[in-house]
């Protein structure tokens, strides 16, 4: 996975998605990479997101195509980033973060989704705007699930197309990976992990539907949803974690001072 340092605008879809999983977005920032990802996801393709089943393909493979890039901070950079905070209260910290900023994807695209009935016609823009939050929306569960792993002793080995895989999968499955399956080098999802990530991202797109709520009631609405969404994800998987730190051979201490 991507460290964070790049300071260029992000352009490609790929990019975009990774600069939204950051913790300190502002919210015009987050609306205007929000935008910029629908955007461009309409003008190329608008006419797939029509089509149900289409559209979820559309998704599943932009979120396997993000999911090598989401910068996860290994355990070294995270205790840098917080070095008053035990393992329990950094897990908390971590699912309060990411639960913050999916429900600012969710403000945001309900925002964006209000303006446009307010000024232009434009359900056309609806499902292009639903698949691009629900893309940022996994991306920083992935982030999350990634860092969890990291802080708790339990690293995600492998090349980086695997590494993302598993996380993934993890996120697919509302679970920590199992470092007792070993990584078998493939960088495409099998079927069945594609078909239980299909059946994940559309219980979560279909969720996105609040963001097309009358006005800014969208927007609460969607920013609720996620949030809550988000930290079942993290409380699920940090729990799972936790448990392996505290019996398994990765069970360390904080050094003293």
């Amino acid at each position: 996975m991507t460290e964070p340092g790049s300071e260029t605008e992000p352009g490609t879809e790929v990019e975009l998605v990774a600069a939204l999983t950051a913790d300190d977005l502002e919210p015009g920032g987050r609306r205007r990479l929000i935008g910029r990802l629908a955007g461009q996801v309409g003008r190329r393709d608008l006419g797939r997101m029509f089509r149900p089943a289409t559209a979820l393909r559309w998704i599943t493979d932009l979120v396997t195509d993000v999911a090598p890039h989401v910068p996860v901070r290994d355990r070294e950079t995270l205790r840098r980033h917080f070095p008053e905070m035990d393992d329990e209260a950094l897990a908390e910290r971590l699912i309060r973060n990411a639960a913050r900023s999916t429900a600012g994807v969710g403000a945001a695209g309900g925002g964006i989704a209000s303006l446009e009935w307010v000024a232009t016609p434009t359900l056309l823009s609806a499902p292009v705007l639903l698949a691009a939050e629900t893309v940022a929306v996994v991306a920083i569960e992935i982030k999350l699930i990634g860092e969890l792993h990291e802080l708790y002793g339990h690293p995600i080995t492998g090349g980086v197309p695997e590494r993302a895989l598993k996380l993934v999968e993890a996120w697919s499955g509302r679970r920590g990976v199992n470092p007792m399956v070993p990584g078998v080098g493939v960088a495409v999802l099998g079927t069945a992990s594609r078909k239980e990530l299909q059946r994940s991202l559309l219980k979560r797109f279909g969720r996105n539907l609040t963001t097309f709520g009358p006005m800014l009631t969208g927007a609460a609405v969607a920013g609720y949803l996620n949030r809550r969404a988000t930290r079942t994800v993290g409380d699920k998987v940090n729990e799972d974690l936790r448990k392996k730190a505290i019996s398994g051979p990765a069970a360390r201490r904080e050094p003293a001072g």
